[in-house]
């Protein structure tokens, strides 16, 4: 077998399984509800909410290095 055929080949099954990776993925999404506004709450409660984080009162604040 040439390199070149064994190139295209690899290729190819790559790209068959990330299509077939996108389409699994894809489908167990497609079928759930959207969140009640107890849920939210729930998760909100968890997780956080948008507040904006209180100001610093002492030390330096932190900054990308770039």
């Amino acid at each position: 077998m040439s390199r070149a055929v064994l190139i295209a080949l690899l290729l190819s099954i790559a790209a068959a399984s990330s299509a077939a990776t996108v389409l699994i993925v894809n489908s167990r999404n497609a079928g759930e509800p959207p969140l009640t506004e107890e849920q939210r709450a729930v998760r909100e409660k968890f997780f956080g909410s948008d507040k904006e984080l209180p100001p610093i009162k002492e030390g330096q604040e932190m900054r990308p290095r770039w």
